[in-house]
């Protein structure tokens, strides 16, 4: 009888919590260590499906396509996301739920970061494209590619994590990976985009003239506001991913649902809430149109030598 009983303690020791179901183990022992909150969760899932109707409509009417899949994909991608979690309600230990939310709700800030890169040479086009060091259309293709880079490693992390508890430490770094890469990223952007404000108040008496009025509106103004609060919101909630996932699996942070709802789901929808209420269509569509123009004009003057008025000018 004993010996019976010192068996079964032996089992219990060993056992891990891929062994476990709702039956057999608590809650707490889960990854996260708690049923997420129904009512919230639905709440999510909500408002980021309105949002993503919102910017299809807000694309298909300016034709912003490009614009459309960061954004569209990012609003779908956390809503699943957030279907995931609802789903964990019914089994916290269910590898495939776990990957859902892994893997959409690591991913998808990403897109949103790389819609927030789209606007930079937008901006700058309509200021003059000699305000900024490089030409503008490389800041599209140097922090879109290493956005998909960001996109990759953190989704391979995800999914690596999700497969099983003797894979968890190595998705778990991987996810590291691709979230600091994100953030340094972000940091880069964030200096250029100064650099640029900074050369652009500095001569501020040679912005380009046939934009003065857009760049006076009060929409254009509020435009520049919210691709700043998208921006600061996605940057803060990489942040906090990195601490979360800097203390290993099951950790304090992790399985603090207050701290996770506000800095990653609500900085989240607050980045693409903004991006609704003043979408940069129209400053697409602008930005397109000077461009345009200024090849019209070259093409007619063709001999014309170019006037350098700001020191280290680029054309787009």
């Amino acid at each position: 009888m004993m010996e019976s009983f010192v068996e079964l303690l032996t089992r219990a020791a060993k056992q891990t919590t891929k062994d476990c179901t709702v039956d057999t183990c608590p809650v707490s022992a889960s990854v996260y260590g708690y049923y997420p909150n129904k009512p919230v969760t639905l709440i999510l899932i909500v408002l980021f499906g309105i949002s993503m109707i919102l910017h299809i409509y807000q694309a298909i009417k300016s034709r912003s396509w490009t614009f459309l899949v960061a954004l569209g994909v990012g609003c779908f991608g956390e809503s699943v996301g957030y279907v995931g979690r609802l789903l964990l309600r019914n089994d916290p230990w269910s590898r495939a739920y776990l990957g859902i939310q892994l893997v959409c709700l690591t991913v998808s800030p990403a897109f949103i970061a790389g819609g927030i890169y789209l606007t930079l040479k937008h901006v700058i086009i309509i200021y003059g494209s000699r305000f900024s060091r490089i030409a503008p259309r490389l800041y599209t293709w140097i922090f879109v590619s290493c956005d998909i880079l960001s996109i990759l490693i953190q989704t391979s992390g995800a999914v690596i994590a999700s497969r099983g508890t003797g894979k968890v430490s190595t998705g778990n770094n991987v996810m590291m990976l691709g979230l600091v890469l994100q953030v340094v990223t972000l940091a880069i952007f964030g200096l250029m985009a100064g650099d640029v404000y900074f050369r652009i108040k500095k001569f501020s008496g040679q912005h380009n003239e046939a934009n003065r009025t857009l760049r006076h509106s009060k929409r254009f103004k509020w435009l520049l506001i919210s691709i700043l609060v998208s921006y600061i919101a996605i940057f803060l909630r990489c942040i906090y991913r990195i601490a979360e996932m800097a203390g290993g699996w099951r950790n304090p942070i992790m399985q603090d649902e207050v701290s996770f709802i506000i800095l990653d789901g609500v900085l989240c929808w607050i980045a693409v809430l903004v991006l609704n209420v003043f979408h940069p269509g129209f400053l697409f569509k602008e930005s397109y149109a000077t461009i345009q123009m200024e090849k019209d004009a070259q093409s007619e003057t063709p001999t014309e030598a170019p006037v350098e008025s700001v020191p280290m000018a680029t054309k787009a």
